[in-house]
């Protein structure tokens, strides 16, 4: 279950802000004149120069902080603010109610502080990163989505490498409903953990998956999920999607079958309806050994308890059929007049599959496909995944196209995450 991404605390804040804050604002002496025009000081990263008489202040401030007293610091601040004349002061004064607001734990004092500072065009570009991200963290916090996301962008802007940075404004862009911006910010930060040889964080799949459910939108849903089992592909994610697709299936029996069978492949079938329905599926497409495997399955897990009545039913019914099923299989899948017909080469292919022969089936897909069987590229991918052969199953089913386009992609990872079944 997804819960919200937790603004940073206080001291994680002070460990990434404090000392960086006290160099980066640290003052030019009132005896030094700048040298330069402004616009060559800004390139320089903005130096200060407070006003003479803002220079008692600053020294009660610059003393409190580093003595870490925030007492003396809370009464130099009121004495600060009296002589803050110039926007070089105002600024000095932002920097020293932030280093109060840290000292005390007091996000509030904080984020105003950080406000303070940013919306004086002093900040210096190394603290641009920094300032912002906190500030955005501050707002995400405070559900103001619409300032996380100014601060946000502007962090990231500035180069800021910090972790939680794409998954807050990623949130923040879904919070506002703008689902296409919170999935580009996701997608980028998904690709650039891969990149980096890192697991990208889970909640940079579900909460836009969950943002385009919402928005009934079915394909950019399927899209996400299909990327989330690159990566977290455990028996529960391939059924979250699976699920999905069964749901979105038309009530194509066909398709549901295909569906089930990958369900069943990547260990994510744990419903006795769902044993139930594919049972019925295999049973009225006529592949007896696919049944009775399928329910011998699901009684070795648990699933179907011992003395089930209907499948206890199903299985004394299909299992004299599936051994004669496999003696005529056995008979049938070499004779020449059986690759010659594209229709029956594809039949006798998906049952050597629903019987675990694979690799004889390979042969069988390859001649329906020769012969102009669109439905054989298709199972030929499925047979090489389940037979071991993931380079050559890749190859097959980047060709599949149609209602089994996204079948083919998942088989796919399917083939990726495991060399056979």
């Amino acid at each position: 279950m997804f819960t919200r991404f937790r603004s940073m605390s206080a001291t994680a804040m002070a460990a990434v802000l404090g000392c960086a804050l006290m160099v980066t604002a640290a003052p030019v002496s009132a005896k030094e004149k700048p040298k330069k025009g402004k616009e060559e000081e800004a390139s320089k990263g903005k130096q200060l120069s407070p006003s003479r008489e803002f220079s008692p202040a600053l020294k009660k401030l610059t003393d409190a902080a580093g003595k870490k007293d925030a007492a003396a610091l809370q009464a130099a601040l009121a004495e600060a603010e009296t002589t803050a004349t110039k926007p070089d002061d105002q600024y000095l004064t932002a920097f020293y109610r932030l280093q109060l607001g840290i000292m005390n734990k007091d996000q509030a004092i904080q984020g105003q502080a950080l406000d303070a500072l940013l919306d004086s065009g002093l900040t210096p570009d190394e603290s641009l990163a920094p300032y912002n991200f906190f500030s955005g963290n501050f707002a995400y916090g405070a559900k103001d989505y619409a300032k996380a996301v100014k601060r946000l962008e502007a962090a990231k802007a500035a180069g800021s490498a910090e972790p939680a940075l794409p998954a807050i404004l990623m949130d923040s862009y879904l919070n506002l409903g703008q689902v296409d911006q919170g999935w580009a910010i996701a997608k980028a930060a998904i690709e650039a953990a891969r990149a980096a040889g890192q697991r990208p964080g889970e909640d940079l799949y579900v909460r836009p998956a969950q943002a385009f459910q919402k928005a009934n939108r079915v394909n950019d849903t399927l899209d996400v999920l299909t990327m989330r089992v690159q990566d977290y592909g455990m028996p529960a994610t391939w059924r979250n999607t699976l699920y999905i697709m069964l749901q979105q299936s038309g009530g194509d029996k066909e398709l549901n079958l295909d569906i089930l069978r990958l369900m069943r492949a990547t260990g994510a079938m744990t419903e006795r309806a769902e044993y139930s329905e594919y049972a019925a599926l295999a049973t009225e497409a006529g592949y007896p050994g696919e049944v009775v495997s399928l329910i011998k399955e699901g009684q070795a897990k648990g699933v179907i308890k011992a003395g089930d009545a209907h499948f206890g039913g199903i299985l004394e019914s299909q299992t004299p059929r599936a051994r004669d099923d496999a003696a005529a299989l056995a008979a049938d899948s070499g004779k020449p007049a059986t690759k010659a017909n594209p229709k029956i080469a594809l039949g006798t292919a998906d049952a050597l599959v629903g019987n675990g022969d694979y690799a004889k089936a390979i042969p069988l897909y390859e001649a329906a496909i020769a012969g102009g069987n669109p439905m054989a590229q298709y199972r030929l991918g499925v047979a090489q995944v389940l037979a071991g052969q993931g380079d050559a199953a890749a190859a097959s089913l980047a060709k599949v196209s149609g209602t089994r386009q996204r079948l083919a992609q998942l088989w796919t990872i399917r083939a990726k995450a495991s060399p056979a079944s």
